[in-house]
């Protein structure tokens, strides 16, 4: 009997497996990619770009700038805070106006994002006037009113019957005639109030008031005894916030109505882009020491909360509405 052939196992076939292996390894690669691919595009989607923050879509982006309206852009704290905000990511367009008329409007227009201008009671009348509910979501400062003169270095000094200019936007002529009657130069009936008129003026007052728009107060005082400049004109005018003759106190409790605020539509009151352009402002020191600069020493800074803001404009706006 010839010796059996040893049965050998045929060869198991590894054309196949390997194609699935290979399967399997190209799916998984896939899977990684994908998982990378998705987490750039979270990242670009939140906004982030690498490495600096930066908002690459949507308000306060590069591409959409959020467009502040301001009453005096050439003040160098202004391009502080433009570094500042671009330091944290956002990007920021100051707009600059030459009197107090326009900032208001053209947010409502939606021609800006904020403006940064403005006291409670200016809003307060300008909200009342219009129909329109701009809102405050942030406090920078409260300015002292100056009169000054380049005739007189005292109040005692100016004659009975000299004429006096005033701003004539409402709520900046009625602090203006309170400065006045503190300086006992004028008489208002029945004591004054943030809505005084020249017609409170009474007869028995030593001085004639005329009214001009507030840009023009510094260039009158060639030919009245004195005037009522707003903080924003005096240094544009040559004068010194030292060469004042008499003014209110800023850190009088009744002077809350007249703190600077931040003004959004009411629509983006919550905007975190907003708020936070409102944070850099009050916590940049660079930003508030420009101010200070600015103001000659004379302001006085404040980061009221939003709602003793919004309280306090809503308490102005129904005393105004009730005049």
């Amino acid at each position: 009997m010839s010796a059996q052939t040893p049965l050998v196992a045929p060869p198991k076939k590894r054309g196949r497996l390997y194609a699935i292996i290979a399967a399997a390894i190209v799916v998984v690669i896939a899977i990684v990619i994908g998982i990378s691919v998705a987490n750039s595009a979270k990242s670009s989607g939140d906004g982030a770009a690498a490495g600096d923050g930066a908002i690459t879509k949507g308000l306060g982006s590069e591409a959409d700038p959020v467009k502040i309206g301001v009453v005096g852009a050439s003040d160098p704290y202004w391009e502080v805070y433009k570094q500042a905000t671009a330091d944290a990511g956002i990007s920021v367009e100051i707009v600059d106006f030459t009197d107090y008329a326009q900032p208001n409007p053209a947010l409502t227009e939606g021609d800006l994002d904020l403006n940064q201008f403005q006291h409670i009671i200016y809003l307060a009348q300008y909200n009342e006037s219009a129909g329109e509910d701009l809102a405050p979501i942030g406090a920078t400062a409260i300015y002292p009113l100056g009169l000054y003169s380049t005739k007189y270095t005292s109040v005692d000094d100016i004659k009975e019957g000299e004429t006096v200019a005033i701003p004539n936007d409402a709520s900046n002529l009625a602090r203006a005639l309170l400065v006045l009657q503190a300086s006992d130069l004028v008489e208002l009936k029945d004591g004054g109030s943030p809505f005084s008129t020249v017609d409170d003026v009474l007869p028995s007052s030593k001085v004639k008031v005329t009214t001009l728009d507030a840009a023009l107060t510094p260039t009158s005082l060639p030919d009245v005894a004195a005037a009522i400049i707003n903080n924003d004109f005096v240094e544009d005018a040559g004068l010194s916030f030292d060469d004042a003759i008499a003014s209110d106190d800023p850190t009088d409790p009744s002077a809350q109505p007249y703190i600077n605020i931040f003004a959004a539509r009411a629509e983006d009151k919550d905007n975190e882009v907003l708020g936070e352009l409102v944070k850099i402002f009050q916590n940049t020191k660079s930003v508030t020491d420009g101010l200070q600069e600015t103001s000659g020493g004379t302001a006085t800074l404040v980061t009221t909360p939003v709602d003793e803001l919004v309280d306090s404009l809503k308490k102005v706006q129904s005393d105004y509405a009730s005049q």
